[in-house]
C-alpha cells in the first residue's frame, strides 16, 4: 500500500463527551503532530454537525465520544433516542467520504440504531440487547489492563512505524466485534474470556468490578481494524482510555497514522473501489 504524507496540512473533527475523561491531557495527543489541527465539539452538539457539508471544512472525523447512552435515568446505560437528523446525516456524509478514526468508547455509541454498530464494526453494550438479530449478553470491561499488541498487518500504512510488538496499559472490553467485515490491524495477548472481565450492567447497577451472574462466551482479541464505512475509510483502535495511553509514544504514533491515512486520496480510491 503507499506510504503517507507526513507533509499534508489536516484538519480533523473531534466529537467528545458521553465518558469521562481528562480534556487537558487528550488535547495534548495532537500538539506534536506537524500540519494536523484538531477542533473538538461535544455531544451532543457534535452530532449535528455529521452531514456532508462536514467534508468542506474537514478532513477527517475522529469519535472518541460515547452518544446516545443515558446514564441518569431510572435504568443507567440504557439506549437513548437517536436524533433522525443524526441517521440521516451520518450515512450521507460517508457517502460523500471523510476520513474516519474511532476510539476506544466509541463503539458503545448510538445503541439503539443498528447501522451505527455496522459503520464502526462492533458494539460495546452497557445493558443486554439486539444485535444483527441476535440476543447478546452485555459486554465486559476491564481497567489499566497490562497487555502485549501484536501488529497482524505489518504492511499496512496506519501501522507504519509501529513495533511487531509494544505494551499497553490500557481498559479492554469483551465486547462484540465483526470481524468477517474488518481488516484486522491489531491484536492483544490477553484472554478474552469471562473471568478476566466485568459486567457493564453489574456496573451500571451500582457493582462496580463484578461478574457475579454474568455470563459471556469468549471475544475477539481484535483491538484495532480497517473498514469501508460507505465511500469512507475508517480505522478503529480500542485502546485510549486515559492518559496513560494518550503519553505512550507509540499510541501517538499509531493516532497520527490513522488520521493521515484515512485523510489520504489511496485510503479514499480503496474505500470508494
Amino acid at each position: 500500500m503507499p506510504t503517507i504524507n507526513y507533509h499534508a496540512k489536516l484538519k480533523v473533527l473531534a466529537a467528545v463527551r458521553g465518558h469521562p475523561f481528562d480534556r487537558n491531557a487528550y488535547a495534548a495527543l495532537f500538539d506534536e503532530m506537524e500540519g494536523i489541527s484538531v477542533t473538538f465539539v461535544d455531544q451532543p452538539a457534535a452530532s449535528l454537525l455529521l452531514r456532508p457539508e462536514l467534508v468542506d471544512d474537514f478532513d477527517v472525523l475522529l469519535l472518541y465520544d460515547m452518544p446516545g447512552v443515558d446514564f441518569h435515568c431510572e435504568t443507567p446505560g440504557i439506549p437513548a433516542p437517536s436524533d433522525e437528523r443524526l441517521r440521516a446525516g451520518l450515512p450521507a456524509l460517508l457517502e460523500r467520504g471523510i476520513g474516519v478514526v474511532a476510539t476506544h468508547h466509541a463503539m458503545s455509541g448510538w445503541p439503539d440504531w443498528p447501522g451505527y454498530a455496522e459503520i464502526i464494526g462492533g458494539r460495546f453494550l452497557y445493558r443486554p440487547g439486539e444485535l444483527r438479530g441476535k440476543a447478546r449478553p452485555d459486554s465486559g470491561y476491564r481497567h489499566q489492563v497490562e497487555y502485549m499488541a501484536h501488529v497482524v498487518a505489518p504492511d499496512h500504512p496506519v501501522m507504519a512505524g509501529i513495533p511487531a510488538s509494544f505494551p499497553l496499559k490500557d481498559e479492554l472490553y469483551l465486547a462484540e466485534v465483526f470481524e468477517d467485515d474488518v481488516i484486522p490491524l491489531l491484536r492483544s495477548d490477553y484472554s478474552f474470556v469471562r473471568d478476566n472481565f466485568f459486567s457493564a450492567t453489574e456496573a451500571m447497577q451500582g457493582r462496580m468490578f463484578s461478574n457475579e451472574g454474568w455470563e459471556h462466551e469468549p471475544g475477539s482479541n481484535l483491538i484495532g481494524w480497517v473498514k469501508r464505512a460507505g465511500k469512507s475509510p475508517l480505522v478503529y483502535l480500542q485502546p485510549g482510555d486515559d492518559e496513560v495511553t494518550y503519553n505512550n509514544p507509540v499510541y501517538r504514533h499509531l493516532i497520527e497514522n490513522a488520521i493521515r491515512w484515512t485523510a489520504s486520496p489511496a485510503a479514499h480510491d480503496w474505500a470508494r473501489a
